[in-house]
């Protein structure tokens, strides 16, 4: 039975990113690293987009953007997005850097298999494929599906059954589905994306279009919801061929489509790690919960990470709660009981409100001045009956 220092378990974005950055750091090196995942990340299953104003992963950015219009049945606005580029990096190309950059280095290694149980036992934890068991000092884990274990679950991870069934968190999901298309038409602007356009109808929901254009007549097409319950697919795809038509658009190709879920709640994923066990990504809540955005959190969240394991070997001493928690779970309260509110409430953020500081709010990166000068333009009431309903 081989024993490594570390194992994941799963090689997404919040794996590849902590072990990209363990290598960073180079203090690492002496550890020996598995990562195991039935995923050989071959493909390009997903792009990512963020706000930027630094040069994060910039040697393999596809796309950048220097406006971004926001938009409702009432109003548009094109936001300057200065010192901030909104943009966009493929799966594949990240895939293919942080895999190039473990191949460099004879300590990790990576092994096509899934993972059907883990668990610690006292100072070590054991991990095992349908083909063979592995032992290690520490997991981290990032596989979030319902069938993921046989028995470990309330000691190794987390079920979404668990996530779903509680109350005390709503659980909004962020699901869409995209359209890349080329159009005959000139009518996309290629330096500015539509960050959120309300003006589609909301049928009691929060629903907006995203769109994403790389020239004149590309363009990838998003209808998004913030909602409990998916649609059917039909219903997707009609809301898309109803957008491109207002569009202007009479003749388009389909190059590429793409759906995606991805789960928004402020429950306490920390609170399932153990002495040995983390949970990272999906599975330990490192989606920004009020906005679905994952890139930017992972790479922050791995930095972390990566720093806590220089000095700390306990995980439960990992999580901390701040007041950006605390700010989306009340957002996640109204939405979860008042879905259709979704766009008044983004609509009044972004009518007038300085676009620097709200991403810089989002981010997490703001001062308690500067979340007032975002919470003050949001519907008050709404959010003073939430803070009471958390309070009483």
């Amino acid at each position: 039975m081989q024993h490594y220092h570390y194992i994941f378990t799963g090689s997404g974005l919040s794996a590849l990113m902590t072990v990209y950055e363990m290598l960073v750091s180079g203090k690492f090196d002496d550890k020996s690293i598995l990562l195991i995942d039935a995923n050989a990340k071959k493909v390009n299953d997903r792009t990512w987009c963020f706000w930027d104003e630094n040069n994060l992963f910039d040697e393999i950015v596809s796309k950048k953007w220097n406006q971004a219009v926001f938009a409702n049945e009432k109003f548009n606005r094109v936001l300057e997005l200065a010192p901030y580029q909104y943009k966009k990096i493929n799966g594949l190309d990240f895939y293919e850097l942080v895999f190039k950059k473990i191949s460099e280095h004879k300590n990790i290694h990576f092994l096509n298999q899934k993972v059907v149980d883990f668990t610690e036992l006292g100072n070590h934890c054991v991990v095992k494929t349908k083909e063979e068991t592995f032992t290690c000092n520490k997991i981290f884990n990032s596989i979030y599906t319902q069938d993921q274990r046989s028995n470990c679950m309330e000691h190794s991870g987390i079920n979404p059954e668990v996530v779903i069934s509680q109350t005390k968190f709503p659980l909004i999901q962020q699901h869409f589905i995209g359209w890349f298309i080329k159009s005959k038409e000139a009518v996309f602007t290629p330096n500015c994306a539509t960050f959120m356009d309300f003006s589609v109808e909301q049928k009691g929901n929060t629903r907006f279009m995203y769109v994403l254009p790389t020239s004149s007549t590309e363009a990838l097409l998003e209808y998004t919801l913030f909602s409990k319950d998916l649609l059917l697919k039909e219903e997707y795809e009609l809301e898309i061929q109803k957008y491109i038509e207002n569009l202007g658009i009479t003749e388009y190709e389909i190059i590429e489509k793409e759906q995606g879920n991805i789960p928004m709640t402020c429950y306490p994923f920390w609170k399932h790690n153990t002495k040995n066990i983390i949970n990272i990504g999906s599975a330990g809540g490192w989606t920004k919960a009020s906005t679905g955005y994952t890139f930017k959190n992972a790479s922050k969240k791995s930095k972390a990470l990566v720093q806590f394991l220089k000095s700390e070997t306990d995980f439960t001493k990992f999580h901390k709660k701040d007041k950006f928690w605390f700010y989306d779970l009340l957002l996640l309260d109204i939405l979860s009981s008042k879905n259709e509110l979704g766009s008044k409430i983004f609509s009044s953020m972004f009518k007038k409100g300085s676009s620097t500081v709200i991403f810089k709010f989002l981010d997490e990166e703001t001062s308690f001045s500067e979340d007032l000068q975002v919470i003050w333009k949001c519907p008050k009431i709404l959010f003073i009956k939430a803070l009471f309903g958390r309070i009483f």
